[in-house]
């Protein structure tokens, strides 16, 4: 099975357990949360979660999604650690908040070659949570940075029967190259947009969206700025990732 570390937590009936991927050494740079008391063998879908760019596995939004789907629906959600977050940010410097994020642009920006790094260590872990957790369905989510690493994943990896995306667009540096990824993508996609978003503009985001591959792709737009997902917003990909598989979809 997984090997975890000694670092946990529970709040309000969730878990969080930090754990060392398979691949990666000694690097705990995954987390995964689920009611206390659920079993190793026990089958429930899991929700893949990378997290956003001031984030980190065990951040603030993580625990936001774990709350609705480990807490109310039973799944199981896992967390990996972006590219310079968590067990991954280098040493004396902060790994949450405007700083952490600040760290991810500058990567982002000046290292193209990095997301094909990070989509290799996604796949490494879908690859050990198939043969630890076989018959479990799995579910992304991941908007804005999770997006920039969702497109590129979901463009060559065919496991994950449903994805939310959003909040991250072509008016960002480095970001035209997603068009390509978003062609690829297969899965049912929902795509989540703030309207008055401060990163990323309105026509850079539906020009991601409008190049999605999917034939089962939709929409939605949500007043407000580049903040927290919260609220309705929420309810929206709770609903869309648990509804029910129609016979035949992936």
């Amino acid at each position: 099975m997984f090997e975890w570390t000694d670092m946990q937590e529970q709040r309000d009936g969730v878990r969080c357990r930090v754990f060392r991927p398979r691949g990666e050494g000694r690097l705990a740079s995954a987390a995964m949360y689920d009611r206390p008391g659920t079993q190793p063998g026990e089958r429930a879908p899991v929700l893949l979660v990378q997290h956003g760019g001031s984030s980190s596995k065990t951040g603030v939004d993580v625990w936001d999604a774990a709350m609705e789907f480990a807490g109310r629906l039973g799944w199981r959600v896992v967390a990996l650690d972006g590219p310079v977050h968590g067990a991954r940010t280098p040493p004396g410097e902060p790994d949450e908040g405007p700083a952490n994020r600040a760290r991810f642009f500058h990567v982002w920006e000046h290292d193209p070659g990095h997301v094909g790094a990070h989509v290799a260590r996604w796949q490494a872990l879908i690859d050990e949570l198939a043969h630890a957790l076989p018959g479990s369905g799995l579910h992304w989510l991941g908007v804005s940075m999770g997006t920039a690493y969702g497109l590129p994943l979901l463009a060559v990896e065919r496991r994950v029967s449903r994805a939310v995306l959003g909040m991250w667009g072509t008016s960002f540096v480095q970001s035209a190259r997603l068009l390509d990824d978003a062609r690829a993508v297969r899965c049912p996609v929902l795509f989540q947009q703030k309207w008055d978003d401060e990163l990323f503009t309105r026509e850079g985001q539906l020009a991601l969206f409008d190049a999605l591959g999917t034939v089962d792709k939709r929409l939605q737009a949500f007043v407000g700025g580049h903040v927290r997902i919260a609220g309705e917003q929420m309810r929206e990909i709770v609903r869309f990732l648990s509804r029910p598989q129609a016979a035949g979809a992936p």
